[in-house]
Order: C-alpha cells, then sequence, then structure tokens
C-alpha cells in the first residue's frame, strides 16, 4: 500500500452562535478537510482546524502547506506512521494543523487496512467517553442560564470559559454554581486571559466553589506563572496552550508547573506526537485530556479516538460539533448527550 495522492478541501461551517474566549470570538469554522489517496483505492480522512491567536495558522496557510507536505509522504506505505511524520517535519518546520490532518489520514489508513478501529490499533482501553459541555463567555446571567440547560440535557462536567475580567469572572462562575446544582463538575478555561497575579487572586476566591481544575491561567510562555499559580492555590492546574510538543510536556513536567495537560491534535501535529506526549506525562504520574479547537465530527472522531485508546486519558473536551449549525461528516463517532461512541467501523469510518 502506498500514498499516491493528497486533496485538501476548504470547509466553511457556521456556528450556532459565536463561540466567546478570552483570546477571540469565533462565528464560523474555518477548516480544512484532507483526503490521503491509496494505490489499492483505500482513502483516508483528517481535518485540520486553524486558530491563529493560537497556532499560527489559517484556512489558506494550511491549503499550502498541505499542498507542500504531500511530496515528503508521496510513495510512502502508510502503515509507517513514524516515518510518514518524520518526513514531513524534515520538510516544513511548524504548520502543526497541516500536519495533525495528515497524520490523521494516515492513521485512519492503517486501521482501515487492519479492519479495525482506530482506537483498537493505538491500544483499545475503551470504546466510549464522556465530554464536558463549554460554556462560553457572556454576561452572568446567560452563562447560567447555558448551564441550567446544559444539565437538563445530562451533561455532568462543564467548561466554563473564564479570563476577560477577574471578577466578573468570579460572578459568572458563582452564578453557573448556583444554576448547575452541586452535584455537576465545573472546569475553568482562562485560555491565557489572566497573569499569574490575577489567577492566583481569583482562584483563591473561586476555590468555595468546587472547581475540580483551572485550564491555561496565564500566557502560553509563563511557565514560571503556571509553577506559581499551581503553588499557590488549591485548584489543579492543566496547561493547554503551553504544551504544543513532547518537549514542552517534558518542561512543564520537570518544572512541576501542572497537574494535568490537555492534548490537542492540531497542536501537537496529529496523533503520533499526541502519543508521545501522554507517555510523558503518564509516566509522570500526569493524567491528559483530550481536547479540539472548533472542528466537526471528523477531527471529533479522530480525538475521540485516541482518548479512547489510551487510559491515562481521563477527561475529554469534544463538544465542539454541538455547536456548528451543521454536520458535513457522514460516519464517525456518535454523540449521544455526553456519551461519544466510537463504533465498529474499520478505521475513523468516516466520509466526507
Amino acid at each position: 500500500m502506498k500514498i499516491v495522492r493528497v486533496e485538501a478541501q476548504p470547509v466553511s461551517v457556521p456556528l450556532k452562535e459565536p463561540f466567546r474566549i478570552a483570546l477571540e470570538s469565533i462565528p464560523v469554522a474555518e477548516n480544512v478537510f484532507v483526503k490521503v489517496y491509496t494505490d489499492d483505492g483505500v482513502i483516508g480522512y483528517g481535518e485540520a482546524a486553524p486558530f491563529k491567536m493560537v497556532t499560527g495558522e489559517t484556512q489558506q496557510s494550511i491549503l499550502t502547506a498541505v499542498k507542500h507536505l504531500e511530496q515528503s509522504i508521496l510513495g510512502l506505505d502508510p502503515m509507517r506512521v513514524a516515518l510518514v511524520s518524520e518526513m514531513m517535519d524534515r520538510r516544513m518546520a511548524n504548520n502543526n494543523g497541516a500536519k495533525a490532518a495528515l497524520v490523521s489520514a494516515i492513521y485512519d489508513l492503517a486501521a482501515r487496512h487492519c479492519r479495525i478501529p482506530l482506537y483498537q490499533f493505538l491500544g483499545g482501553y475503551r470504546d466510549r467517553v464522556k465530554t464536558d459541555i463549554t460554556v462560553t463567555i457572556k454576561d452572568s446571567a446567560a452563562m447560567a442560564e447555558d448551564a441550567r440547560k446544559a444539565v437538563a440535557k445530562g451533561f455532568s462536567v462543564l467548561k466554563i470559559k473564564v479570563g476577560i475580567s477577574p471578577d466578573e469572572d468570579i460572578d459568572r462562575v458563582a452564578k453557573i454554581r448556583e444554576a448547575a446544582g452541586p452535584g455537576i463538575k465545573i472546569r475553568l478555561d482562562a485560555n491565557q486571559g489572566w497573569n499569574a497575579r490575577e489567577a492566583i487572586r481569583s482562584l483563591r476566591v473561586l476555590e468555595e466553589f468546587d472547581v475540580e481544575l483551572v485550564e491555561q491561567p496565564v500566557p502560553a510562555g509563563d511557565i514560571e506563572g503556571l509553577r506559581q499559580v499551581r503553588g499557590s492555590v488549591n485548584i489543579p492546574v492543566m496547561a493547554d496552550e503551553s504544551v504544543f510538543s513532547p518537549a514542552d510536556a517534558l518542561r512543564v513536567i520537570k518544572e512541576g508547573a501542572v497537574d494535568y495537560i490537555n492534548i490537542k491534535l492540531v497542536k501537537a501535529g496529529g496523533t503520533y506526537k499526541a502519543l508521545q506526549i501522554n507517555a510523558l506525562a503518564e509516566a509522570a504520574g500526569i493524567e491528559c485530556m483530550v481536547g479540539q479547537m472548533i472542528e466537526t465530527r471528523l477531527g471529533a472522531t479522530a480525538a475521540a479516538h485516541l482518548a479512547a485508546a489510551c487510559k491515562n486519558i481521563t477527561r475529554i473536551d469534544l463538544d465542539t460539533p454541538y455547536f456548528l449549525s451543521e454536520d458535513p461528516v457522514v460516519g464517525g463517532v456518535t454523540y449521544d448527550g455526553e456519551e461519544i461512541i466510537l463504533g465498529d467501523a474499520a478505521g475513523l469510518g468516516v466520509s466526507v
């Protein structure tokens, strides 16, 4: 089996309402679907979701990068995933979203060739996972109402976007806890919106609302600030934007800066390096979350298979398909409230 052709297709899917976080407000998912063709007629699928404020990529830059990276993998056997990943890194630095889409398609091909679902190909620890649901930034009353609706739909874990203003964030979380009730887990995600002093001040107040963890409370490059926050509050700290690569993961682990790591395929450059990040974290006794950018069910399917494969991935944030106004994907994972069911189709089991 050899790779003979790659296609990259731009796709734009409006959201039901803008997805607002501390960094920006996103009204449309401007993504790229990738198809990798082999000489035996099998097609592998992947998705790149650019987020220029985090990864530096745009839809157009990903389309260009995929075309450039194609030249490094033509003729290769998709069963040799490590070699494919290495050849892309030799061809082009960074551009992790483009690489992630291609690597996802390669893994899809490999698992299809073996006629087993991807999560089994990767380790097969479980066959379903549970996602949280995000409450995006609005005024306190609107966020509390969104939380109440999510709980009514059966979600047991809420991911609350904060990082705009410490005082407003405290009010938001207080009202959300009141609306959600005591039995619901609350996770916070500041998306780099606080500095270390603001984070410590805010989180000490927020401890009374039984917060499970806080994700990326300080800017991505401030590892010392991340360590300071972790050492100053009783809420566990998760790194997101601070960890793109296995080397980044090793650094935050050695610095004692985190309790958890959020792995995203688009940040890591695909499943191959995501597995390395998880292995490093697991060796250090640090559990991982699998998250995503604003991706369709294609990207969510690839991430869910990774999460299901690995025992150390204990938290899931794969809810963005719920925020899109349409679903351009056939097959793949099935959503049932907070449950994500992987099924028994070979590979990712998708087409677009």
